[in-house]
């Protein structure tokens, strides 16, 4: 497996497959071809689908600067790899084609093309949470000293900057206030729960702050604001919530967070190997399951689970949404995923719950469950794979007099 910093990609929303990776792309693709005179890039499958609602073809202009851009959607194409598909094309000033790539933005952010499968090197000698799970056991490690283990050790660091950018995002979102960007005119909720929350007794209090902690952060990658991809933009909003709901409760302190935010990226590290965190590949489980799923087992570890109990509060987190569709209304990041995120977190903490009142002993294992989400996902059909074509995108959502 890769390392987790591939996990947690941070940057600016709305959308980690359709608007970090095109950007990352076509940075790329320019500095390859810095003396071009224009471009051209064509976009496929769900790429073309929901890029006008996830700013695809700012991000590319964005990144492209001033240079002529000429943009193609094909939604109804999709190229073999994956459905988030790209062709990039540079030519000189007499039109004469120079370069030309076909790459993939296969979620998190993350980039491949034709000949390869993933960004980085595997750093990790083992692919699976059993495999993982009996290393621990025979060397008496629990999950952030595995990471540990493997990765460099700049890893803490890293991880100090993903907690602060995913603070300051919760931050920011409780404070603003008005209406997101997009023709659906979606008021911001994250302030009005929370100041509403302080005039209830627990544990309603606790609920409504856990809601508007995952609703910042939600609202702030909907609006194009700076969040950490946990795994993805789309649900950036579940493992912060947590995270900030167990540091405030709890009172713990930032090592805590750092090593629970190490385990959460292991476990959707497992996830990315073997299955997917794409939405156009699998549907919301392979993003919103799997952020559920790095929350849980992240909330199970800061309340002194077992390697055990952390693997069945994380085997509960994916397999509760398992089916969930990708069916963003407007092919905006808003309705429903911006809910979504926030019972995500809270059926986050309920996992954490049980899971410590068991012994860690289940039947259908963690790795069981991933493998069934790959191949639930793969069964769906696309139109319910960020397409906007099914589900609830087909809802007219527009405000109503």
């Amino acid at each position: 497996m890769e390392s987790i910093k591939e996990i947690y990609k941070i940057g600016h929303g709305p959308s980690s497959s359709h608007t970090m990776g095109p950007k990352k792309a076509a940075d790329k693709f320019l500095a390859d071809n810095p003396g071009a005179h224009h471009f051209e890039v064509t976009l496929y499958g769900s790429l073309a689908a929901t890029g006008k609602g996830h700013l695809t073809d700012f991000a590319i202009q964005q990144s492209l600067g001033n240079r002529l851009l000429q943009i193609l959607w094909e939604p109804k194409t999709f190229l073999p790899k994956h459905p988030n598909g790209m062709i990039f094309k540079a030519f000189s000033a007499n039109n004469e084609q120079i370069s030309s790539w076909t790459c993939y933005s296969i979620g998190g952010g993350a980039i491949v093309d034709e000949t390869t499968n993933a960004e980085t090197t595997e750093i990790y000698e083992h692919r699976t949470m059993s495999e993982i799970l009996n290393w621990c056991n025979l060397n008496g490690k629990s999950f952030w000293e595995y990471v540990a283990e493997f990765e460099e050790p700049d890893i803490w660091e890293y991880l100090e900057e993903v907690w602060q950018v995913m603070f300051e995002s919760i931050k920011r979102g409780l404070k603003t206030e008005g209406v997101l960007p997009g023709g659906l005119k979606l008021p911001r909720k994250a302030q009005s729960f929370n100041t509403k929350g302080h005039n209830f007794a627990t544990p309603f209090k606790r609920r409504s702050q856990l809601f508007s902690y995952a609703l910042a952060v939600s609202e702030e990658n909907a609006a194009g604001g700076k969040v950490v991809a946990a795994p993805t933009c789309g649900a950036s909003g579940v493992l912060p919530a947590v995270l900030k709901y167990f540091k405030k409760i709890h009172k713990s302190d930032t090592n805590t967070v750092l090593r629970a935010l190490a385990t959460a990226g292991l476990i959707g590290n497992i996830v990315k190997t073997n299955a997917s965190i794409s939405g156009a590949e699998v549907g919301c489980q392979g993003e919103v399951g799997t952020a559920c799923a790095m929350a849980s087992g992240a909330a199970t570890q800061m309340m002194g689970g077992t390697i055990y109990q952390i693997e069945y509060s994380a085997e509960m987190g994916l397999e509760h949404h398992l089916g969930l569709t990708c069916d963003p209304v407007a092919g905006m990041v808003q309705i429903p995923c911006i809910e979504r995120n926030a019972f995500a977190a809270e059926r986050a903490v309920a996992h954490n719950n049980y899971a410590l009142l068991t012994d860690g002993r289940h039947r259908i294992s963690f790795d069981d469950v991933v493998e069934t989400m790959y191949k639930t996902g793969i069964d769906l059909q696309s139109k319910y794979r960020e397409t906007s074509e099914g589900g609830l995108a087909i809802f007219d959502a527009l405000p109503k007099c």
